[in-house]
């Protein structure tokens, strides 16, 4: 069977970092790769720094002709404690590039999970690299990271010759 690094190429988006600065997250190629699913991760914050995350696409890893992506539906953990939570609620989000969490998000902690197929680019203007994004939450810390979790890749392989995703 194989195992999760010879399926997956994981990729920092944004370090763990104080989110009331905007964070823009390191653009990623899908290239070889099907499909991406970006984990958001939060600490709790103060009432009212909801995070606003967002994606954008591009032609190549260095940002060029960069536009945003529209996201539709993508789940989440939240909870005073994300140790209590053992299954994702699907959030039901019209099609946009950018999403706010809900009410009380800021101050609980928090797990945001948004997939994109490669396909769902602009492929025909040829873009196929993505980059996560999360606004300035407000005047309190709030502590926050992303990861980059591309999967079906092109060519499986083991971990140490699995194909970058941050080189075009």
């Amino acid at each position: 069977m194989p195992r999760f690094l010879e399926m997956v190429q994981v990729v920092s988006a944004i370090a763990p970092l104080d989110l009331q600065t905007a964070r823009d997250g390191d653009w990623v190629s899908l290239k070889n790769y099907k499909c991406c699913c970006i984990i958001f991760h939060k600490g709790a914050g103060t009432a009212a720094d909801d995070p606003t995350f967002r994606l954008q696409q591009a032609t190549d890893v260095t940002g060029a002709g960069a536009k945003d992506l529209n996201f539709g539906d993508f789940w989440k953990k939240q909870a005073a404690a994300l140790t209590s939570v053992g299954v994702w609620t699907k959030v039901v989000h019209a099609a946009a590039a950018s999403a706010t969490g809900d009410g009380t998000s800021a101050e609980d902690q928090a797990m945001y999970g948004i997939e994109i197929n490669a396909d769902e680019l602009d492929v025909d203007g040829g873009f196929d690299c993505i980059r996560f994004r999360v606004d300035d939450t407000g005047v309190n810390a709030q502590l926050g990271s992303a990861e980059y979790h591309l999967f079906e890749p092109r060519y499986p392989d083991s971990p140490e010759n699995m194909l970058s995703a941050i080189v075009n």
